[in-house]
């Protein structure tokens, strides 16, 4: 029973007719529970985050026990009021909805170069990309910090936007699902006409959308969660995203039930969003590998 989806399988590590040994379906077997005991860690602190939400102060600091004494769904309305979450969330938006933009223009503008035009010097200008993976982001802080503020554009949005359009990964990602596009294609939009730009826009765009959903949907993901940059730049602006909105719960007055209650309306769009687009994701990104 356990083993009647491998009858039709064909390919891959393991094929039905391997299940005929005994080694080969024990293996099988510890890899199944190995990937259900990281399943269960990785669901487990969301989860206890969930729960512990719905408990008040003196039961969370007093009962040890994972599941509240009862449901009540109108202390999280409470609490989103209390905090006014919502333009915390509006502030998000913002901040994600520029930088997908950002990160898929730019990049996929820098791989159209590096990738299809391929200029004189493009390898030179791709060894930078690749080096630049190198560099650990968190050493760039403060000269990335002190340039902002020297043009002007601190408490704003602009230099988180700027900041996802320059990224050496979703580079590297496009660049190599470009590569393996149809240069007849290319061609024919070139004899029709169309310039670089065009090419780009009207070519080669529409036939990437697996590549450009995964890079959206990681832009997404990084844009809502990122804290420091947001902190740097956004801190006593009115601004705040919700990540820095959490770090500031520190000094308020919102109890840590409260703060619990927060924690889980930020990891609730991310949880969501992978629900959705998890099959994009791993399709995506098999693609991109393949056609690299």
């Amino acid at each position: 029973m356990f083993f009647d989806n491998y009858r039709k399988k064909e390919d891959g590590v393991v094929r039905f007719y391997d299940l005929h040994s005994k080694r080969t379906k024990t293996l099988l077997i510890i890899i199944y529970i190995i990937c259900f005991a990281i399943i269960i860690a990785s669901l487990f602190p969301p989860v206890w985050v969930f729960l512990a939400s719905f408990k008040d102060i003196r039961e969370f600091r007093r009962s040890a026990t994972i599941l509240p004494s009862h449901f009540d769904f109108s202390t999280f309305s409470k609490t989103w009021n209390d905090l006014k979450f919502a333009k915390f969330y509006i502030n998000s938006s913002i901040s994600v909805a520029g930088s997908v933009v950002c990160a898929v223009i730019f990049n996929g503008l820098i791989a159209y170069v590096i990738g299809i035009l391929k200029p004189k010097g493009h390898k030179v200008v791709f060894g930078l990309v690749m080096w630049s993976l190198l560099i650990p982001t968190t050493t760039s802080v403060v000269a990335l910090f002190v340039n902002i503020n020297r043009i002007g554009l601190n408490q704003s949005f602009l230099p988180l936007w700027l900041s996802f359009g320059a990224n050496a990964f979703y580079v590297v990602l496009f660049k190599q699902f470009f590569e393996g596009l149809p240069k007849e294609l290319i061609e024919a939009a070139k004899l029709d006409g169309c310039g670089y730009l065009k090419t780009f826009a009207s070519i080669v765009l529409p036939l990437s959308k697996s590549i450009v959903m995964v890079v959206v949907i990681f832009a997404i993901n990084a844009a809502w969660s990122d804290f420091l940059l947001p902190y740097l730049v956004l801190n006593g602006s009115g601004k705040e995203t919700v990540m820095v909105r959490l770090f500031m719960f520190r000094t308020s007055t919102a109890t840590d039930v409260e703060v619990l209650r927060a924690v889980a309306f930020s990891i609730i769009p991310p949880i969501i969003l992978f629900t959705i687009f998890q099959k994009q994701i791993t399709e995506g990104a098999a693609a991109g590998a393949l056609k690299g």
